[in-house]
């Protein structure tokens, strides 16, 4: 009852704020937070799909509805550097059960939101369709004037704002009138809304902030609010606030960091991939009789592993890198990564090698296509991770093969447009690439090492060539700022093949100067098990 009066109080004053001034589009919010995404209607309307228009045959529909954190900007194309995890929700449905639809737009309330958006919405749910509401970020601010979206604190199902809204157009000033309701208010109204068109409603609370309080990421009062009208609605409830956090507050500062891009509510690739594995993650655990239907069309939850059978008692080292460390490796004229004839040096009776590299691939193009992924999620304490780029991190950024970094080790990172297919990617450094990987590591409690780039078979002046002015110089940076234990196969190597000279090293590639031979592959590996004598690596008990 206290709390009904405190919030019609509150109401009372704030209708007498009409005559306030009007503020500019791009107004900073109470999160600090510039928001310039609430385009006119008529280009929203082109830039997200007509609500329904991706049903298959008889098949149900799931619809999003969220803001910025759900679909960033009005494309939603990640051109800023920033992605709404609506996105990325598909990736989780069998499209042949269900489509998604990311109707969330940026800078919407869910006041806004439903005065604008949702009609369209409700007018294409069919019976067994599913709509998933996690909308709140942007509830906040001016009742009547500016954008005008807030709602009312809470979920008071009494208290209501009369307000006469400020709008302008072509320098005429006008006024609307409009009620305005509670946050918990206007879930209801999806919900009802939702449920009588035959289709399922889910509410979600919303992504996590980069906000710390006591060694914890800050959970905003609308993960309560949003649970107490689900419990009072008798509709699931998914905390996707909760699940998210809980994995951010196991990162440090430089992870926690990169996954939020230009501030600290809006994610990048890597925070908008989290959430919507959160999401299907919570839709999966959830236990409420409705959503059986919704389960069943997940895939892909189980976050994706490594090929590695592991022994009791025996450690993994994984071995990531490109060519030179996993190639063909089957005809004995062929070319050969030493990754393959790892055994020659490790005991197999001791440790167990599982080798990911992959052919053709740069730090960017092993992290973006999903195997760095498989190899940090199959890391246990106690592994060991050999880190080994270069060779294919140099070129074109957004064109050609377009797997190239930026340059250096500097902490900086880049939207390019790739030209191959127009979509928008923050492309990092070279350190920072190797970086995230030797922390990753760290954190499942494993031992990152990190190794220089096998020699090419290029000479000058009866000299095999040397890339310490470049490659070299960056790993010693990557070391120095990180303590990382660092084999430098380069130079072990190309000392061994100075005193060869060129003519019998040629024996040691196949097919150009990159690539080795089987008897190359051979003496790569070699280089590795001295580098790691030379270091006093702990992974050197385990060599034979």
């Amino acid at each position: 009852m206290k709390k009904s009066l405190l919030l019609t109080a509150l109401a009372l004053i704030l209708t007498l704020n009409l005559t306030a001034q009007v503020k500019p589009q791009g107004v900073e919010d109470v999160n600090k937070v510039v928001d310039n995404t609430i385009d006119s209607l008529e280009k929203v309307r082109q830039a997200r799909v007509v609500p329904g228009s991706s049903r298959r045959g008889s098949n149900p529909v799931l619809f999003l509805v969220g803001n910025s954190t759900m679909r960033n900007g009005t494309l939603g194309n990640g051109n800023n550097g920033q992605w709404g995890w609506g996105y990325y929700a598909e990736d989780f449905f069998d499209k042949e059960k269900i489509t998604v639809e990311n109707q969330a737009l940026g800078g919407t309330s869910s006041r806004s939101f439903y005065r604008v958006f949702w009609p369209d919405i409700r007018k294409a749910l069919k019976p067994g369709d599913w709509v998933i509401i996690s909308i709140g970020h942007n509830d906040n601010g001016p009742y009547d004037t500016g954008r005008a979206r807030a709602s009312i604190p809470g979920v008071d199902k009494d208290t209501v704002l009369h307000v006469n809204v400020q709008e302008i157009n072509k320098g005429d000033t006008t006024y609307r009138a409009e009620d305005v309701y509670s946050y918990g208010g206007y879930l209801r109204r999806f919900i009802n809304e939702t449920r009588a068109a035959g289709a399922f409603p889910v509410l979600m609370s919303l992504t996590p902030r980069n906000a710390w309080e006591d060694g914890h990421v800050v959970r905003k009062p609308h993960s309560e609010w949003c649970r107490l009208v689900a419990e009072e609605q008798q509709v699931p409830y998914i905390d996707l606030n909760d699940i998210s956090a809980r994995k951010l507050e196991t990162f440090g500062p430089e992870k926690m960091n990169y996954h939020f891009f230009g501030d600290k509510i809006h994610t990048s690739k890597f925070g908008a991939v989290l959430n919507a594995r959160s999401a299907a993650e919570g839709i999966a655990a959830c236990d409420h009789p409705w959503i059986a239907f919704l389960k069943s069309c997940l895939v892909g939850v189980e976050p994706p592993t490594a090929e590695v059978e592991r022994e009791e008692g025996k450690p993994v080292v994984f071995l990531t890198g490109d060519s030179t460390v996993k190639n063909a490796d089957k005809d004995k004229d062929g070319m050969w990564g030493w990754g393959a004839v790892a055994y020659d040096i490790f005991d197999p009776q001791k440790i167990t090698v599982a080798n990911c590299a992959m052919a053709g691939r740069s730090c960017r193009t092993f992290l973006n296509e999903g195997r760095w992924d498989k190899v940090y999620n199959s890391i246990q304490p106690g592994d060991y991770v050999l880190i080994q780029f270069g060779h294919n991190d140099v070129g074109a950024i957004d064109s050609l093969k377009e797997r190239a970094d930026i340059t250096g080790t500097a902490d900086t990172c880049h939207v390019y447009k790739l030209k191959s297919n127009g979509r928008y990617e923050v492309v990092y450094s070279f350190g920072w690439y190797l970086r995230k990987f030797i922390n990753d590591v760290r954190e499942k409690g494993a031992t990152p090492i990190l190794v220089s780039l096998t020699p090419r078979n290029i000479w000058r002046d009866g000299h095999i060539e040397r890339r310490n002015d470049s490659y070299g110089k960056w790993f010693r940076e990557v070391v120095e700022q990180t303590g990382v234990e660092f084999i430098d196969v380069h130079n072990i190597t190309a000392d061994k093949y100075d005193k060869m000279g060129e003519k019998k090293v040629a024996a040691f590639f196949n097919h150009d100067h990159t690539h080795s031979s089987l008897k190359g592959a051979k003496e790569n590996a070699k280089s590795v098990k001295t580098g790691l004598k030379q270091i006093g690596s702990s992974l050197a008990k385990f060599l034979r």
